[in-house]
């Protein structure tokens, strides 16, 4: 039997709003942010969604909206954090690059990391959680970027990009033999 991966991206912050660059840096939930979260709680609630373990970047935001989430005792983890963005932290959202594909290098310049170290980095902190002994259905909360990047691990995230990565959108997989397969997106609204 395969096991669940719940992927969360944290809640709206003051950053999101302004439209500034997120990655190390972190800003607060806003109030829509823990709103967002509390929805997620209730949606858990709602569906009898437990988890055996639970897994949160070291970023506040996610960090705070886990809390917001769940009242289990959870592992912080580095592995889990954005896309370092370098110069560009904190700095007007206009400043980024405009396709995923300019990612792959474009932050490189600024000190900032590529897109393709962060998929690799999440897939072997994902792989890592779930290849530990209990582990039938976990949630971690991370990053839209992180996500995002996680997901071009194993499909074409074309489709997903266009209906967008909302702050807690919830991307639930299957883990099967080293495997991730993307099952469902759960996004606030739908």
């Amino acid at each position: 039997m395969s096991q669940l991966l719940f992927l969360m991206r944290h809640g709206q912050t003051i950053f999101n709003v302004q439209h500034r660059i997120q990655g190390w840096c972190d800003s607060p939930l806003t109030i829509e942010g823990q709103n967002q979260a509390k929805r997620v709680k209730q949606y858990f609630k709602e569906h009898h969604i437990t988890f055996d373990h639970v897994y949160s970047s070291t970023s506040e935001r996610c960090c705070d909206t886990l809390e917001l989430v769940t009242d289990m005792p959870y592992t912080r983890l580095k592995g889990l954090k954005e896309m370092f963005y370098g110069e560009l932290e904190g700095e007007s959202e206009r400043l980024n690059c405009k396709t995923p594909k300019e990612c792959e290098t474009y932050y490189l310049q600024f000190g900032g990391e590529s897109s393709n170290d962060v998929r690799d980095r999440m897939v072997k902190t994902l792989t890592d959680i779930m290849e530990k002994e209990d582990h039938e259905c976990v949630l971690a909360v991370s990053h839209g970027g992180a996500c995002f990047n996680f997901l071009r691990a194993w499909q074409d995230p074309t489709e997903e990009l266009k209906k967008g990565l909302s702050n807690c959108c919830i991307f639930i997989y299957e883990y099967d033999c080293k495997i991730f397969k993307l099952k469902n997106v759960i996004r606030q609204g739908e």
